[in-house]
């Protein structure tokens, strides 16, 4: 009577080597599932469009054209990793470090690296208020950088005269935008060098693994002896420096600073952030998941363009990426404690 013991103990391991192989299918199409769906929009367009979409120059264009937005989407990931998940200063912090550069370039006649400089400066500044006031006063993130955006773009259009500035230094845009390797501008070479350092930080380095637990707990990473507050004050002041050359970049690309840069971009930001996140580490921000995130969505408005669809199409693009971003993990954290409660 006891002999099938053995034949059920079989069927349990292959029941488990079953469940355990299509856990493993199901881990990885959700890590990779943007880049399925890059690949597969990449072939609709580019079976549609051959000769426009799959060219070298519309290649050039989109890796380009997206550097100032792949610039500011690394500051943004920077105060979303510890927790602060929205810094709407970043966008404003962008503007401000284009128009200081421009108006001390253009009317003042400094130098255009001393200018840089103090763009940078001007921006770390609004880096350094929003630590102030959002960790050692601990408030609301949220309202404290809306508050902080609205009076830097207060600060933008007295420093400007209500008026667009330029045209900023032809060595600047040589650099950054006239001047490519490969084909492609110099613009994005830069931000993939931020971006390298970003992710070599994050991942392989002490205080990128310390950033990663206070996003999780903030009370964990405490009693584990981390300085939660030091850590989060380093990532806003971080992200604003980031913010300024992004704004550096949008100066150099443009030659023309209009007193709304960067308001257009925080939004497009963010959705490529929280859309990474559904990538590479899914549920996790992550730096290479939001490097995919901005060219998945690049490309994605791109061929609407060339398709000769509005520029209200591609907001409705962005927009659904964001939903979408925040509404993935969502549902696969479900299905997973649903299976969990199930075993």
């Amino acid at each position: 009577m006891s002999a099938p013991a053995p034949v059920d103990e079989a069927r349990e391991e292959h029941r488990a080597e079953r469940s355990a192989s299509s856990s493993l299918w199901r881990t990885g199409l959700q890590r990779y599932a943007i880049l399925i769906v890059f690949a597969i929009m990449v072939a609709v367009f580019g079976a549609d469009l051959p000769g426009t979409f799959l060219s070298i120059g519309n290649l050039s264009n989109i890796l380009g054209s997206q550097a100032v937005l792949f610039i500011l989407v690394m500051a943004v990931l920077l105060p979303t990793v510890v927790g602060d998940f929205v810094d709407l200063s970043l966008g404003s912090s962008l503007g401000l470090s284009a128009m200081v550069l421009a108006v001390l370039n253009v009317q003042h006649h400094w130098p255009v690296l001393l200018a840089c400089l103090a763009g940078i400066g001007a921006a770390m500044i609004v880096g350094l208020i929003n630590v102030f006031f959002v960790v050692f006063f601990d408030n609301d993130p949220f309202i404290v950088t809306l508050g902080t955006m609205t009076i830097v773009q207060g600060a933008i259009y007295i420093v400007s005269g209500s008026n667009s500035v330029g045209i900023v230094s032809t060595n600047l845009s040589n650099w950054i935008f006239t001047n490519e390797f490969l084909s492609i501008p110099l613009e994005f070479y830069y931000g993939l060098a931020i971006f390298l350092v970003v992710w070599y930080v994050l991942s392989f380095t002490p205080t990128g693994q310390k950033a990663l637990v206070i996003g999780q707990s903030r009370e964990v990473a405490r009693l584990s002896g981390v300085r939660v507050n030091r850590q989060r004050s380093w990532a806003y002041i971080i992200g604003a420096g980031i913010a300024a050359i992004a704004g550096i970049a949008y100066a150099g690309t443009n030659g023309t600073v209009d007193p709304t840069a960067g308001s257009a971009l925080i939004l497009p930001a963010y959705a490529a952030v929280f859309l990474g996140a559904t990538a590479i580490k899914p549920g996790r921000i992550n730096a290479l998941g939001a490097l995919i995130a901005v060219y998945f969505l690049a490309t994605g408005t791109a061929g609407l363009e060339l398709l000769g669809a509005q520029t209200y199409y591609q907001q409705i693009f962005y927009g659904a990426a964001l939903v979408a971003s925040v509404t993935i993990p969502k549902v696969n954290r479900e299905r997973f404690f649903k299976r969990k409660r199930s075993a």
